[in-house]
C-alpha cells in the first residue's frame, strides 16, 4: 500500500495584496512538509486546489513544482484539480511540465471540488455541474493518450487536429478520480479504469464500502479486470505521543473548521462527543497515536481492500512543530507498521 500526505494549505486570510508574509511563509510550510514527507520515506504528497481567503493553494501544480525541485521519491498530485471550472489543455500541460520537472512523478486528480467558488470566478454554471466535469474529463484523457487532438464540445471552444505540448516524462500522467460520496462519479471511474480516491471526512468508514462495491462492479460491467484497479482513501490525520494530547490539540481546529463549513451548508454543529466517537476505532477520524493510527489504516484496508491511503493534514492553529511532528510520526511509524502488516 501507497501512503501518503494531502492537505489543502490553510490560512489565516490577510485579504491584503503586498507583503502577504502569512501566505508566504504558508507555502514555504507547505514545501518543508514535502520534504519531511520525502525524507520518512512516504509514497505520495498531493495539494488541494481552492479559490477562498482561508486556503492558500489555488495553483497545487506551481507549488508542487517547487517541491519537485527539493524532492527526489515522492510523488505529487493535486486533490483535487476543480476540472470543472478548468481548461483541460492548461491542466494537461501544467501537470505535464510538472512531471517533465520531476522526472515522471506526477499526477493528477481530478474532481468538481468542496466548494463552488471557481465556477463564478472562471465563468461557468453550477447549471452545468454535471456536464461540465464530463466533456472535461473525456477531453483531459484524450490529450494524455494522443499528442495530436481533435475535439469538439459545449463548454469549450473545438480543437481542430492541433498538437499539445510539452509531453509528459511518463508514457502518460497518471488520473484519478477524486470523490466525497457520489456514485456516479465511482461508476464512471470504474467503466473508464481509472484509480478512484474516495474521501471519508465524516460518518462511519463501513458505509464507503458500497461505492467500492460499485466501483468494482463499473469495471468488471465495462470488461475491465477489477482486480487491477488503484483505489486509495482519504482521512484527516494528527498523530502525537499520546491519545489524549492528540485529540486536545486537534479538537480546537477541527471543530472550527468543521462548524465554520457547516454554517455555509446548513450542518449541525459538531460536538466533542461526535469528536470522540470519530477518532474512535469505528470512525472517520485517524487522530491518536502512531498506534492507534496504523490499526485503523490496517482495519480500513480489510474493509476497502485500497492500493493508497492518503493522510489529509489540517494546520489551523496548531503549531507548525507539532504539524511536522504529527508527519514523522506518520512517516517512521505509522508506515513501517502498516506496511509489515499487510506486506
Amino acid at each position: 500500500m501507497e501512503l501518503g500526505i494531502s492537505t489543502f494549505g490553510e490560512i489565516a486570510a490577510e485579504h491584503i495584496s503586498g507583503h502577504a508574509t502569512g501566505a508566504q511563509r504558508r507555502v514555504a510550510e507547505l514545501i518543508q512538509e514535502a520534504i519531511l514527507a520525502d525524507e520518512t520515506g512516504l509514497d505520495v504528497y498531493a495539494l488541494g486546489e481552492h479559490h477562498r481567503p482561508d486556503y492558500v493553494v489555488s495553483a497545487p501544480e506551481v507549488v508542487l513544482a517547487a517541491v519537485a525541485a527539493v524532492t527526489r521519491h515522492i510523488r505529487l498530485s493535486s486533490a483535487v484539480t476543480v476540472l470543472s471550472s478548468a481548461d483541460p489543455v492548461r491542466v494537461f500541460q501544467n501537470f505535464a511540465t510538472l512531471d517533465l520537472i520531476s522526472k515522471g512523478r506526477a499526477e493528477i486528480m481530478a474532481g468538481r471540488g468542496s466548494f463552488i467558488e471557481s465556477f463564478p470566478l472562471f465563468g461557468y454554471d453550477l447549471d452545468d455541474y454535471d456536464e461540465l466535469f464530463t466533456e472535461k474529463l473525456e477531453l483531459l484523457l484524450q490529450l494524455n493518450d494522443n499528442e495530436v487532438v481533435t475535439s469538439q464540445g459545449k463548454h469549450r471552444p473545438s480543437i481542430p487536429g492541433l498538437g499539445v505540448y510539452p509531453r509528459p516524462y511518463q508514457q502518460r500522467l497518471p488520473v484519478w478520480i477524486a470523490v466525497g460520496g457520489t456514485p456516479a462519479s465511482v461508476v464512471r471511474a470504474g467503466g473508464l479504469g481509472l484509480p478512484l480516491t474516495i474521501a471519508i471526512l465524516g460518518g462511519d468508514p463501513v458505509h464507503f464500502t458500497q461505492l467500492t462495491k460499485l466501483y468494482r462492479q463499473a469495471a468488471e460491467r465495462a470488461g475491465r479486470d477489477s482486480s487491477q484497479l488503484q483505489l486509495a482513501i482519504n482521512q484527516h490525520m494528527y498523530i502525537a505521543e499520546s491519545s489524549q494530547q492528540a485529540a486536545e490539540e486537534f479538537w480546537p481546529v477541527y471543530s472550527r473548521l468543521m462548524n465554520k463549513v457547516g454554517r455555509e451548508r446548513g450542518w449541525q454543529s459538531l460536538t466533542r462527543e461526535q469528536f470522540e466517537y470519530m477518532r474512535s476505532p469505528k470512525g472517520s477520524l485517524m487522530v491518536g497515536t502512531a498506534k492507534e493510527v496504523a490499526d485503523k489504516i490496517v482495519a480500513e484496508y480489510q474493509l476497502f481492500g485500497n492500493t493508497r491511503f492518503l493522510a489529509q493534514t489540517i494546520a489551523g492553529d496548531i503549531p507548525h512543530s507539532k504539524l511536522m511532528n504529527s508527519i514523522r510520526l506518520f512517516g517512521t511509524e505509522v508506515a513501517p507498521m502498516v506496511r509489515a502488516a499487510i506486506g
